[in-house]
């Protein structure tokens, strides 16, 4: 038998008064993420856990009734991992935030709900820094970015969010709480559990607290933005960079995508270039041979300009980087792909994707983070017009 409302009662009993969504208003937001799919179900309910015991209760009561869960961080994601099911139970980690820094083991623990931003603002003020930064890094949760082990922007030199997790615990889907790894750096011994749920994206429990690894404030960055005529010049000169050294930040963006955020934000952004490369390093070394590396690669590839910015220049272009998504989604509905390459042939791709968007006359933007060879084509299409929304839209997660 279906469950339905008066299968709630006892749900509504375990958790506090405020923590079970159930009316038609309320559940709304619940039911997408950023994906937007067209066909997102209703939930039964949405449940607001602050605590483990909470979330554990409320596994068990679906557990129970055989009632599905779809897990939900902020919502930010563009993978569809969110999208509710028809009589599904929702279960939002969005008020769990509690944190804890630790400056002697330069670890910190978190519940799931605390935004990455809010993670990098409260250790840099005791003089410490969480690296992993995707692009949405203002709006999306830390729970998310394990679910979905999100990378960003300084992921080519410093890695991923798998490579900062050093505990977690988990509920399983029969309501039991597990503690995977430690507060340790090493812990070697055994099978890594810990690694299997990071990117998971809630399919395997519920991650209702971590313990992440911290660096020490990193040396001074500096930024490097090229302007080319071509794509293949530009991304020439990312394979060459990569090559030959480790930089904290090689990010690419074509002419569409920097149409996109110019139109949006108004930096003065070169609209004619056909590819736009920014690249940054940290090398704090007195001969500073990465940043000079750097600089002769990219004036070696006919580009237009070269310029090693000022660190407020630098931030804005970041931040034109990180808007790329939000700025192309302003001109139609996303087709957003996620597809790594071997960075020696980055060429190939770029070339490939503006060969298909011309033989289907189509807008498709491209934007990397092209120090690791992950890349987003951006395929910009109507859902009304017959010809272009056939297709399901399918994103992928936001970095």
């Amino acid at each position: 038998m279906a469950v339905g409302s008066a299968d709630l009662p006892k749900l509504r009993e375990a958790l506090p008064l405020d923590a079970v969504l159930t009316e038609a208003p309320q559940l709304e937001p619940y039911r997408r993420d950023r994906a937007l799919d067209p066909d997102a179900g209703t939930p039964l309910a949405v449940v607001l856990p602050r605590t483990t015991a909470e979330v554990q209760a409320a596994v068990r009561w679906a557990a129970e009734h055989r009632v599905p869960i779809v897990p939900r961080g902020a919502g930010t994601g563009l993978s569809g991992g969110s999208t509710a099911l028809d009589g599904c139970l929702v279960i939002g980690t969005e008020r769990m935030r509690a944190i804890e820094i630790d400056e002697r083991t330069r670890t910190v623990v978190v519940q799931p709900g605390l935004l990455n931003a809010e993670l990098k603002a409260a250790v840099a003020e005791r003089g410490l820094w969480y690296p992993p930064d995707p692009a949405s890094f203002e709006i999306c949760s830390i729970g998310g970015n394990i679910a979905t082990n999100a990378g960003g922007l300084c992921c080519v030199k410093y890695g991923v969010t798998a490579d900062y997790v050093l505990g977690l615990e988990v509920v399983l889907a029969d309501g039991r709480a597990v503690r995977l790894g430690r507060g340790l750096v090493k812990d070697v011994a055994g099978l890594s559990l810990l690694q299997l749920f990071v990117g998971s994206e809630g399919t395997l429990g519920i991650v209702t607290e971590v313990t992440l690894r911290l660096l020490p404030t990193p040396p001074t960055h500096r930024t490097v933005a090229a302007w080319f005529r071509s794509t293949e010049d530009a991304a020439e000169a990312i394979a060459e960079i990569a090559a030959a050294v480790r930089p904290s930040m090689l990010e690419y963006m074509d002419r569409a995508a920097v149409n996109a955020v110019e139109d949006q934000l108004a930096l003065g952004l070169n609209r004619e270039a056909a590819g736009f490369v920014l690249a940054g390093t940290d090398d704090a070394g007195p001969d500073a041979r990465e940043l000079t590396t750097i600089l002769a690669i990219l004036r070696a590839h006919d580009p237009i300009s070269v310029e090693e910015t000022t660190p407020e220049r630098g931030e804005r272009l970041a931040s034109a980087r990180r808007a790329a998504i939000p700025a192309v989604e302003a001109k139609g509905r996303l087709l957003l792909e996620d597809v790594g390459v071997a960075i020696p042939r980055l060429p190939e791709l770029i070339h490939g994707v503006e060969a298909i968007a011309r033989a289907n006359d189509v807008t498709i933007a491209f934007i990397a983070h092209a120090g690791d060879g992950n890349t987003h084509p951006l395929v910009v299409f109507d859902p009304d017009d017959p010809a272009e929304g056939r297709g399901r839209t399918a994103p992928t997660a936001r970095s």
